[in-house]
């Protein structure tokens, strides 16, 4: 898995305002899979509109970037403190230059970027399989993600 610090915003029913999280995710031999606080992130590729991944388990959609080094990290209408897992925090002071955590971030004990079992299922089935199983609200399209927000 290549490791990389990463900022992670649930997008689904809060707009700007969702839970977030900063954390050294791991990633999939391809890429094409994030993995971070026990939850597994695949691409929307364009499909999401205020997001780019989704959970592969829940659907549910979340805007991942790398950190800013201005602190800046949510959109600029939202609001709420930011956790941070504990490991990250020597990545995050050295990628941002800070000396100490800005008062922003709450450092916590997230759960670990790994694969697990359950992820190897849901990886390898097609976006239709997991539409088609109703506990997954993921757009086939823009305009799918368009109307359904409507």
């Amino acid at each position: 898995m290549k490791d990389r610090l990463v900022y992670i915003e649930l997008k689904s029913g809060f707009s700007d305002d969702g839970p977030a999280w900063i954390a050294i995710a791991g990633a999939s031999k391809s890429g094409a899979t994030l993995y971070s606080n026990g939850k597994a992130f695949k691409s929307l590729k364009g499909s999401g509109i205020g997001a780019n991944f989704y959970d592969i388990e829940t659907g549910e959609e979340y805007w991942i970037s790398g950190v800013k080094k201005s602190n800046q990290d949510r959109h600029r209408f939202g609001r709420g403190g930011i956790s941070i897992d504990r490991p990250a925090i020597a990545a995050y002071l050295a990628a941002t230059g800070f000396s100490s955590l800005p008062s922003n971030l709450v450092p916590e004990d997230l759960k670990p970027a790994e694969h697990l079992e359950v992820h190897d299922e849901l990886e390898h089935r097609s976006r239709d399989e997991r539409l088609q199983d109703h506990s997954y609200d993921i757009p086939r399209s823009r305009s799918d993600a368009i109307k359904r927000r409507l």
